[in-house]
């Protein structure tokens, strides 16, 4: 079997896929980052600490 050389199209398909691949993987961290921040700064550590004082019967 002979090896080919690539073809145009197979290039620009590749970089196409490459850059829908880092456009999902921009939005996935977006998502991400905004659901940290959400947790972090929606009084967690006093949630935390309701959750101890239910456990311990305080």
């Amino acid at each position: 079997m002979a090896i080919a050389k690539t073809h145009d199209l197979h290039k620009r398909r590749f970089s196409r896929n490459v850059g829908v691949g880092l456009v999902l993987a921009a939005f996935i961290v977006i998502v991400f980052g905004m659901t940290v921040v959400k947790v972090t700064n929606g009084n967690f550590n006093e949630a935390l600490q309701r959750a101890s004082q239910v456990q311990n019967g305080d």
